[in-house]
């Protein structure tokens, strides 16, 4: 009986609190490479929202899959591209993550995120499809924020 408990608790946690995926895409390299697995919170984020620079596990709108990105706006943030350098409400992002070398001359935007959206891009700005695609992502379809890169 308590082995039946112990694996019922492990199953609900897995559904509606944490698990973790794998990551097919090298779209967040080098941050979180092709072939990692990733260990993400479905619950918490819910109770203080998502952040900027969150890493987020989401559903593709343009294709259902599961995609892992990065926050980069929010509900009425003015997002833009210039020559490369991330533009958030006319403020500029550092992001040490991103390799700005393989990106120069990059242009896009501006967009304005709507509410109940969020704005994700990959680290790996030359590879990712993302909301510069497919455009700002309704939040129900955000599965979860990466608490953790299992390697």
């Amino acid at each position: 009986m308590a082995a039946a408990t112990v694996v019922v608790l492990a199953l609900l946690v897995r559904q509606f609190a944490v698990t973790w995926y794998p990551v097919v895409s090298d779209s967040m390299a080098p941050t979180v490479p092709t072939g990692s697995h990733v260990v993400v919170d479905k619950l918490g984020w819910r109770l203080d929202g998502l952040q900027h620079g969150d890493v987020v596990v989401l559903t593709s709108p343009a294709d259902g899959t599961l995609l892992v990105k990065r926050v980069v706006g929010r509900a009425g943030d003015e997002v833009r591209i210039d020559d490369a350098i991330l533009v958030v409400n006319d403020r500029p992002v550092e992001e040490p993550y991103v390799d700005h070398s393989r990106i120069d001359a990059t242009f896009f935007g501006p967009v304005t995120v709507p509410a109940d959206h969020v704005f994700v891009i990959g680290d790996n700005r030359f590879g990712s499809i993302d909301s510069r695609v497919f455009g700002p992502v309704p939040v129900p379809d955000v599965v979860g924020r990466v608490i953790t890169d299992l390697g």
